[in-house]
């Protein structure tokens, strides 16, 4: 995933979207940055629920303070590196969005370019 995403659509929409239940305070916004706290989708003990969840992955195995901090993983190794296999194992869930941005360097500058589905779907 990349560093900042896009999130327009309601709590409705997404419990339409994925059967899910659930239901909390969230303002659509185009600028969502790791550490905020964000809709996500997953199963709980009586199915599909919608709850809210900090951005990023702190591992089991570190102190509750620590900077060890992480919110993107590679697909390659998601599985072997123990700072994400249990989580993955465990603990997934699905991150709803409506886009997301990507940066390009130019010299000195980076050059936010915004991805998103044609009918800004989720």
């Amino acid at each position: 995933m990349c560093g900042r995403f896009t999130l327009t659509s309601d709590i409705k929409e997404m419990q339409q979207r994925f059967g899910a239940k659930g239901n909390f305070k969230f303002h659509p916004a185009y600028n969502i940055a790791p550490s905020r706290d964000i809709p996500v989708v997953r199963e709980g003990e009586s199915g599909r629920e919608i709850v809210p969840c900090r951005w990023g992955l702190v591992p089991h195995w570190s102190k509750p303070d620590s900077s060890y901090k992480a919110i993107n993983a590679r697909a390659e190794t998601l599985t072997k590196k123990p700072f994400f296999r249990d989580a993955y194992r465990k603990r997934r869930c699905l991150i709803p969005a409506n886009g997301f941005y990507e940066w390009k360097r130019e010299n000195q500058h980076k050059q936010p370019w915004y991805f998103r589905l044609r009918d800004e779907d989720l």
